[in-house]
């Protein structure tokens, strides 16, 4: 008896992290912690006024424990899904211009000039990620919670 309750109860909250994440497209989108794992509803967190995704409950705790090991990962997952808008340049700060974007993974990043397009565009990879994703460029380009 304990048991079927307990399980119930799991069933239960599974369904409601899959509600709560309903309104969020989780297609291709990757895990924070494994890039090549597909992030799932149900292992999330809270993160910046936003909710990051994850592949697994160990990828889930590993975060909990020190999320500026992911930070770049999860800044980037936020605008990827939605939840934050770009609303200046990641470099500057300045006001956008949008015939200056560079399109990183799934996301169109704006700049307010060919400068910091430029300066974009020449990165490649991880680095290009942790220029404009890192937390100081996130904080001067994107607010989480008024994207749509």
């Amino acid at each position: 008896m304990k048991a079927r309750s307990l399980l119930a109860g799991l069933a239960m909250l599974a369904v409601a992290a899959t509600l709560l994440a309903a309104d969020i497209n989780l297609e291709g989108v990757k895990c924070v912690m494994i890039s090549k794992n597909n992030a799932k509803a149900q292992s999330s967190v809270e993160y910046k006024g936003g909710k990051v995704f994850f592949c697994c409950g160990n990828c889930l705790a590993k975060f909990k424990q020190d999320p500026s090991k992911a930070a770049v990962s999860a800044n980037y997952q936020l605008v990827a899904t939605g939840q934050a808008k770009q609303v200046k340049c990641p470099l500057s700060g300045r006001d956008l211009n949008p015939e200056q974007s560079v399109k990183v993974g799934n996301v169109s990043v704006q700049f307010c000039c060919g400068n910091c397009k430029g300066k974009a565009a020449k990165a490649e990879g991880e680095e290009q990620l942790k220029l404009l994703f890192n937390d100081e460029a996130f904080a001067k380009a994107f607010k989480v919670g008024e994207a749509k």
